[in-house]
């Protein structure tokens, strides 16, 4: 008669206090299922709950994440992760700066996702190879190998992603902005972190990749300056001129539209240049950011027509008066 198996001696492992393997001699007195227990029921018991946990975790970081980086009903406020970042666009209008805050937010926000995804995706197979019983040591080694062949390989795409990110954090521009990027200029359409999306004025979409931006001139930022040169005569009363400009600017600016676009009163800086048809004077506005060119254009009209209605004659209007130099 063939013995019982639970006749038979304990297992070593059984003697170690608290093991599964004397706890499941305790049981079966079956030293099979108590040796091999452990890679029965233990190891994949530990491997699901590494894997339970890692899931759990990636959820919960990515819940907090997308509440930091929601915008709230209205609008109006800063997400709560941009709170601490400084914010560059506070004279913007409402539609623009809340699309540029929720871009902005939004691709930070999938940075971080995507950085906890890999740290705990990662720490989880680090964990569940421990756990298979493999040396972990030569893998690290050689993915920090591959890590670096590939960093060499993908220098421009790091350099691209890095750029985008720190232009995100220093808010150093967004949607609804005029910049001059170099070798494009236009209105950011969108900001991402590898590639900036700019329309110029023609019309035409321009891509940059943010790690060839070198320097940024944003004129939306705060306040811009709206500057309009006007043409003189020689003969021209310079004394008068400058009044009759002051005058004619300070009471458009007070009429709407250009009320609203208008941060302080016009100045007048007097002659800027002289050329051989005649001379310019040079006068300034504190505008809305991206409003110079719509107050520009409606200034330089009226000033014109100021100057003619005042008797002031344009700088070659002596080749088509009749003048001495006519005959």
């Amino acid at each position: 008669m063939l013995p019982l198996l639970s006749d038979t001696a304990a297992p070593t492992c059984a003697k170690e206090g608290g093991s599964w393997c004397q706890q499941v001699w305790n049981i079966t007195h079956n030293e099979w299922l108590a040796t091999s227990g452990i890679w029965a029921v233990e190891k994949p018991l530990r491997i699901l709950f590494i894997v339970v946990v890692a899931f759990v975790v990636r959820w919960l970081i990515r819940r907090v994440i997308d509440r930091v980086t929601t915008i709230p009903r209205g609008g109006g406020k800063l997400p709560a992760l941009l709170r601490p970042l400084r914010e560059r666009a506070p004279d913007m209008l409402g539609p623009i700066v809340v699309e540029r805050r929720r871009q902005r937010a939004k691709t930070i926000g999938s940075v971080l996702k995507s950085l906890a995804s890999f740290l705990v995706y990662g720490t989880a197979f680090v964990l569940v190879l421990s756990e298979i019983g493999l040396n972990i040591g030569p893998l690290i080694a050689s993915a920090g190998i591959v890590g670096v062949a590939l960093g060499f390989g993908a220098q421009n795409l790091v350099k691209d992603f890095l750029s985008g990110m720190f232009m995100m954090i220093e808010d150093q521009y967004g949607v609804g902005d005029v910049v001059d990027v170099g070798e494009a200029s236009g209105t950011v359409e969108s900001v991402g972190l590898r590639i900036t999306t700019l329309r110029d004025i023609n019309g035409t979409v321009w891509y940059v990749r943010n790690g060839e931006v070198v320097r940024v001139g944003n004129s939306s930022q705060g306040f811009a300056v709206a500057v309009v040169d006007v043409p003189l005569s020689y003969s021209a009363d310079v004394d008068r001129a400058t009044e009759v400009l002051g005058e004619t600017a300070t009471a458009a600016v007070a009429q709407e539209p250009l009320s609203a676009n208008v941060l302080e009163p016009p100045e007048v800086l007097g002659v800027e240049s002289v050329t051989p048809e005649g001379i310019q004077l040079r006068l300034t506005i504190k505008v809305r950011p991206g409003k110079q060119w719509t107050v520009q254009r409606a200034l330089r009209g009226k000033l014109i027509a100021a100057l003619e209605d005042a008797g002031f004659e344009p700088p070659l209007g002596r080749f088509f008066t009749g003048g001495p130099a006519a005959n």
